[in-house]
C-alpha cells in the first residue's frame, strides 16, 4: 500500500509540475478534460494517496541490523 501511494503522488506531482512549467494537464490530457470519469478517478485516487502518505511522516521506522 505504502508503495502504490508514493506511485500516485508521484504522478500527482508530476502532473502539477507539468501544469505549471507548461500549463498542460497530463492526466486530462490522456483521460479526455478534468470533467471526464476517468480523470476525476485519478484525481480522486492521487489526492487520497497524498492523504495516506501522510501517516509515512508518522510511522516509526525499522531499524536493520
Amino acid at each position: 500500500m505504502d508503495r502504490l501511494s508514493l506511485i500516485l503522488v508521484i504522478i500527482g506531482a508530476l502532473n502539477w509540475g507539468l501544469i505549471s512549467l507548461f500549463q498542460f494537464d497530463l492526466v486530462a490530457g490522456l483521460f479526455g478534460g478534468q470533467d471526464a470519469v476517468l480523470s476525476r478517478i485519478v484525481y480522486g485516487l492521487v489526492g487520497l494517496a497524498g492523504l495516506y502518505a501522510i501517516t509515512l511522516l508518522f510511522r516509526q521506522r525499522e531499524t536493520v541490523e
